[in-house]
């Protein structure tokens, strides 16, 4: 299994919330996760709504997770893209470790908004 894994539904709907999780494996210690998004070919960014089941409101492209809120080294989160798309994109997201301010291991996900 990868140091980090990154797992969302593909298909993201506008305005209809959706979930994701990232399980870390990662055999060092690690401070912190950040997870990255982008809507291709956008200047738009999604809403995260929750992480691990309590509730945020911030309109960001960029989610920190310390590594206090990595139960079991996972985190559930939940967003919504909130504008009406033109035209399909497709939604980048990269999780990543974080050591001592560094980058150390990452995974990519990309889903489909229509």
């Amino acid at each position: 299994m990868k140091d980090i894994q990154l797992d969302i539904v593909k298909n993201i709907r506008p305005n209809l919330e959706f979930s994701g999780s990232i399980t870390v494996n990662y055999a060092g210690n690690y401070d912190s996760v950040v997870l990255n998004t982008q809507i291709l070919d956008s200047n738009e960014l999604m809403l995260f709504t929750s992480l691990n089941g309590k509730k945020i409101s911030s309109r960001s492209s960029r989610l920190f997770i310390s590594r206090d809120s990595m139960q079991q080294n996972r985190a559930v989160f939940s967003a919504i893209i909130t504008f009406e798309p033109q035209k399909r994109h497709d939604v980048k997201f990269r999780a990543s470790i974080i050591e001592q301010h560094k980058e150390v291991e990452s995974d990519v996900f990309f889903a489909e908004l229509a």
